[in-house]
């Protein structure tokens, strides 16, 4: 207030704040707010780029001494452009926002509606991965593509990041693989067409089993040789990325890094996180969007009940609740930081709630040891959310 006796021409607001996909019109009642508290024009310039896991999304805006919007520069992108400040404090630009316009408030959880902002977390992955590449010194990713919606949404955006001919995928089927996923892995590297390899595990896995036999006599199968098939797939990805100098781009999402729905040193394996804010329905959602004009991502591939395919027929819903319903769970303690019986009072299973929070906080300690999260919500795991590994948390 005491630089307003100074009687200033304008406010120039020199911003580095993060993107996510709530934050637009929040941005604005800020701004809108000051300019009629002050009757001086706002020049409010964001950065645009990456540093780690937060993405700046540039949308610098304009506004004149009434507090409507007069320039609103591009998303993810840098721009320059040139506005005439007149003596009598107006700007020399037409109105593209009105200030009678009110933001809504009310913001619609990502999960209820996984279509919200869905093109803007687009870019702001492909900027993420981008910029996170050129400042790294690197050119070239290399991912697992199992045939799975993970897998083939985080290929998709790295080839438009890193261009298709600088993203490698690596086709590492097992003994419980089916043809069919192989198949669509095969097609999706096609449709896009980036390198891929197809590196069978089975005589890998068949080692260590034969390895670790007088240990494991004839105790049944169980987690243990589970994950050996995806730590196997982890050796052999570090080691093309060794190799080659390729940056591993991890799959895993938001939801299954909640409840802990991953190998520590097998899928949870990467040096950046593409995935790993946005919830399972989210990634349905990007799916969509990248088949919007001529289908890239193979229909199957979205329509198929998801599986770590670790085992036989097994299917993501024999360990975790319905995406549509967990991940509501999710977003209510993540983002909206509520407690159980906040939740439990939203009509959420009592039993569920319970069972999903627990997965929640027992498994800390993995996500502890993850890469960095490309960040597009407004609580990501990571530098934005530090929680111990050793609590009690629920009663």
């Amino acid at each position: 207030d005491h630089l307003m006796e100074q009687q200033p021409d304008l406010m120039l607001n020199l911003s580095a704040s993060p993107f996510d996909y709530t934050h637009d019109e929040d941005r604005k009642s800020v701004i809108k707010a000051n300019v009629l508290k002050y009757k001086i024009p706002m020049f409010y310039c964001n950065a645009v780029g990456s540093q780690t896991e937060i993405v700046f999304d540039g949308s610098s805006m304009i506004f004149d001494k009434d507090a409507n919007l007069c320039k609103a520069f591009p998303l993810f992108e840098e721009a320059l452009d040139a506005v005439v400040l007149q003596e009598d404090g107006s700007l020399d630009a037409a109105i593209i926002e009105p200030a009678s316009r009110v933001p809504d408030k009310e913001l619609n959880p990502a999960t209820l509606e996984p279509e919200l902002n869905i093109a803007q977390v687009y870019d702001a992955l492909i900027l993420g991965i981008r910029d996170y590449f050129q400042k790294m010194g690197f050119t070239k990713a290399i991912l697992g593509s199992s045939g799975g919606i993970d897998s083939a949404v985080t290929l998709a955006v790295a080839c438009e990041a890193l261009g298709k001919e600088n993203v490698r995928a690596i086709l590492m089927p097992s003994p419980y693989s089916t043809e069919h996923s192989v198949d669509d892995a095969v097609t999706l590297s096609k449709n896009l067409d980036n390198p891929y390899d197809i590196i069978r595990i089975n005589d890998v896995y068949e080692s260590f089993l034969h390895t670790l036999k007088p240990l494991f006599q004839d105790l049944p199968f169980s987690l243990a040789e589970e994950n050996i098939q995806s730590r196997s797939r982890g050796n052999l990805l570090m080691a093309i990325s060794n190799k080659f100098g390729y940056i591993l781009l991890n799959t895993s999402n938001k939801s299954e890094l909640s409840t802990g729905y991953g190998t520590l040193y097998g899928d949870m394996a990467g040096g950046l996180g593409v995935l790993g804010d946005c919830y399972k329905l989210q990634v349905y959602g990007l799916a969509r969007y990248i088949n919007r004009n001529k289908e890239i991502i193979p229909i199957n591939i979205i329509d198929k009940a998801p599986s770590a395919e670790l085992r036989p027929n097994q299917k993501d819903s024999d360990s975790l609740p319905d995406y549509a319903v967990l991940d509501q769970i999710l977003y209510q303690y993540i983002e909206k930081r509520q407690g159980p019986a906040e939740i439990k009072a939203l009509g959420f299973d009592a039993a569920l709630v319970d069972r999903t929070l627990k997965m929640v906080n027992t498994n800390e300690y993995k996500r502890n040891q993850f890469c960095p999260i490309i960040r597009v919500s407004p609580k990501a795991f990571g530098v934005g959310r530090r929680v111990p590994i050793v609590g009690k948390y629920l009663s």
